[in-house]
């Protein structure tokens, strides 16, 4: 066993967002192979994941027998992404969903009387369930776990039917669910339904029913109502955790406008979007460092009282505002999502946060994956010194 056997990995959401977490990777794999690290392990034996972050995380544990190969192919699939293959894009799938939708909530129960099958949701992600199956090989998630390259996988999601938020766990060790206030978790087989329920941004992409205790409930996006999302890992067994987010840990005051309008519907959308998938995060990343310093002032026979322990954290996430830099590649979405999304004023400078999320096009997730990459070849002393010496000798 090596001495990072305890280190867990966390991706947060964040729809397209998530293609910083890949750069991220990139750059680690890169620094630990400088520093003699085999390319072909794994240094994440525990992984969680929410929203899109549950779809990259569940692509490395499929591939923990060989990280660096693995890593690789998931570059690939973000640096050749385009819209179409996350949601129908075209305007006659707009027609279906997202304009029945948009006058569902206009003319309200109207319409919804002459409608057999009201839209479910602005967007068809049928796409991603097909670009999931293929681009996924879950016997390899096995092997890693029965191979020992992998210890657990954690996904994410939350339930619509009964108000919980619930955490999907693989895993060949004997874990216990644990149950906490409003967080719930189950041993499972994870599939491409988890990781459709836990990318499911409400209101944009479809709520997917999945087994709980032989129940089924309607789940959507895991950043829901997710009080504690360093938990998991720790649950698991995880005694240093890295954690990439796909927005800034802290936002600076944006500068006041020469003119102050009322908000459109995409900035206020923009803005509930980053309490969901950023807020929560940072809080709990707070709590953590407050409970090590507490740890840290106690004397040992106190320590040994208590079930807390400390967990080592490192933080990477971006040194840019992304939505900014989702303002440069609005136009390489599809016109009919483009206007679709001006309707609202997603295409402005102050609505591009809600765009951001949808903005599966190869430009705007190449330039992610490079800030990833830079943001953490610049930490390279804290990368270095949070994996020390866990080579396989």
């Amino acid at each position: 066993m090596t001495a990072n056997a305890k280190t867990g990995l966390i991706l947060s959401g964040g729809g397209a967002r998530a293609a910083y977490q890949v750069g991220v990777l990139r750059a680690i794999a890169s620094l630990l192979k400088e520093a003699g690290w085999p390319a072909h392990q794994n240094p994440f034996p525990i992984i969680c994941g929410t929203s899109a972050g549950a779809i990259n995380a569940t692509a490395l544990a499929c591939s923990a027998e060989n990280f660096g190969l693995g890593l690789r192919r998931l570059e690939r699939v973000w640096a050749g992404m385009e819209a179409h293959q996350i949601y129908r894009a075209d305007s006659l799938a707009m027609m279906r969903s997202g304009a029945r939708w948009i006058s569902i909530l206009s003319l309200g129960w109207m319409l919804r009387r002459w409608m057999k099958t009201p839209p479910s949701s602005l967007l068809n992600n049928d796409p991603l369930a097909e670009l999931l199956t293929k681009m996924l090989d879950f016997t390899g998630l096995d092997a890693s776990l029965a191979s020992g390259s992998l210890q657990a996988l954690a996904i994410t999601a939350s339930s619509y039917t009964t108000g919980m938020h619930l955490t999907f766990y693989q895993t060949l060790a004997e874990i216990e669910p644990w149950v906490r206030s409003q967080r719930l978790s189950q041993r499972d087989f994870i599939s491409v339904q988890h990781l459709l329920a836990s990318s499911a941004i409400p209101f944009i992409f479809p709520s997917i029913p999945l087994n709980w205790n032989g129940d089924m409930e309607y789940c959507g996006d895991g950043s829901m109502r997710q009080l504690a999302p360093i938990s998991p890992a720790i649950h698991l067994g995880a005694e240093k955790i890295l954690i990439i987010g796909a927005g800034r840990m802290s936002e600076t005051r944006r500068d006041m406008p020469e003119v102050i309008s009322y908000p459109s519907i995409a900035q206020i959308a923009g803005h509930a979007m980053s309490s969901i998938f950023l807020d929560s995060l940072a809080v709990d990343i707070e709590r953590v460092t407050r409970i090590n310093r507490t740890l840290s002032m106690l004397p040992d026979e106190y320590k040994q009282q208590t079930e807390l322990r400390p967990i080592k954290i490192l933080v990477i996430s971006p040194s840019q505002r992304v939505d900014e830099i989702a303002t440069r590649h609005i136009h390489s979405l599809p016109k009919p999502i483009r206007v679709m999304l001006g309707g609202i004023g997603a295409t402005e400078a102050r609505g591009s946060a809600l765009a951001s999320y949808l903005l599966f096009e190869s430009s705007f997730t190449i330039e992610l994956m490079g800030l990833g990459y830079a943001d953490t070849i610049r930490m390279k002393d804290e990368v270095l010194a949070f994996f020390g010496d866990g080579r396989v000798h």
